[in-house]
């Protein structure tokens, strides 16, 4: 079995090598860090660079994974490969969107059915790209499948450094909530779709703990013995657009579909067993383990 992954990244790393322990061969497609793709058991495509022999792959797999955002112009995958996609004899395809699709809800619950209502202009371009997927889809007969991806954090993409140099800071926004999910839980989660696949279906990708950004810093900086950071008013915090763009939704999202129809049971349901995990492996060899990406959820 083949499987072709478009933006093989920091999620992709946690999948190939459970594929690969079941005699999957896995290609990804890297800008410009083939090392990193091939250090998490892949064979490295360039990509933009070689779109023949991407077409050829195309052609020939069993699966395929898309894991890049939306641009200004759409969907890039979409945009170079639709007619290649369309002609294909996949078993499985999925999509990684966001939860971001559901946009703001002033801390209430949203599922898989909720109506999508991103907020702006990546929350929206998220929502054209699934739509353009399904159209795809349903015109080609191809299995979609979506995910819906809660804020991502793993090895790391982890709070503690941070928090021990001391830049760490609880941004405070009364009535902020996230989701997060563990990539370890996200290739689970992936694992029991090519598992049992459903055509068409989608699921939220998160844990069962929705929480402010705040306390997750603090009970981070228990685990390491230290002071929690020190708050800061959402409206007195300097930070990024982009950064401050993640606390315009507050929602809690459930995940009840993973575990009903994939029968997944989350390794880390909760960010506390999900830190602590991260931190007895800081001084385990990882080879995934990529550089530290900071995240304002986490």
């Amino acid at each position: 079995m083949k499987m072709l992954v478009f933006g093989h990244g920091y999620s992709a790393g946690f999948l190939t090598p459970l594929l690969r322990a079941r005699g999957w061969q896995v290609l990804g497609t890297t800008r410009g860090d083939p090392g990193r793709v091939a250090a998490a058991g892949a064979t490295p495509i360039l990509w933009p660079g070689e779109e023949a022999r991407l077409r050829e792959e195309i052609a020939q797999a069993d699966a395929v994974l898309v894991s890049t955002a939306p641009g200004p112009q759409g969907d890039p995958v979409l945009a170079a490969f639709r007619d290649d996609l369309a002609r294909a004899r996949l078993r499985w395809l999925g999509y990684l969107s966001t939860t971001g699709v559901y946009g703001d809800r002033d801390g209430g619950w949203v599922d898989e059915d909720s109506v999508l209502d991103g907020s702006g202009p990546r929350g929206q371009a998220r929502i054209r790209a699934e739509h353009a997927w399904r159209d795809l889809a349903d015109g080609a007969g191809l299995p979609l499948h979506i995910f819906r991806l809660a804020g991502i954090y793993g090895p790391g993409r982890g709070p503690f450094q941070k928090i021990r140099n001391g830049t760490a800071r609880r941004i405070v926004k009364p009535g902020q909530i996230f989701s997060r999910i563990h990539a370890e839980d996200i290739a689970q989660v992936l694992l029991a779709s090519l598992d049992r696949p459903a055509p068409g279906a989608a699921y939220n990708v998160c844990d069962d703990d929705p929480a402010p950004p705040q306390d997750v810093l603090a009970h981070a900086a228990d685990l390491l013995g230290l002071p929690p950071p020190p708050e800061i008013a959402f409206e007195d915090a300097e930070m990024t657009p982009m950064a401050r763009s993640f606390y315009q939704d507050s929602k809690r999202v459930s995940n009840r579909r993973i575990k009903g129809d994939l029968g997944v049971a989350l390794r880390y349901p909760d960010y506390r067993s999900g830190l602590a995990a991260i931190l007895a492996g800081e001084d385990t060899p990882h080879g995934l383990r990529p550089a530290p990406v900071h995240d304002p959820r986490a």
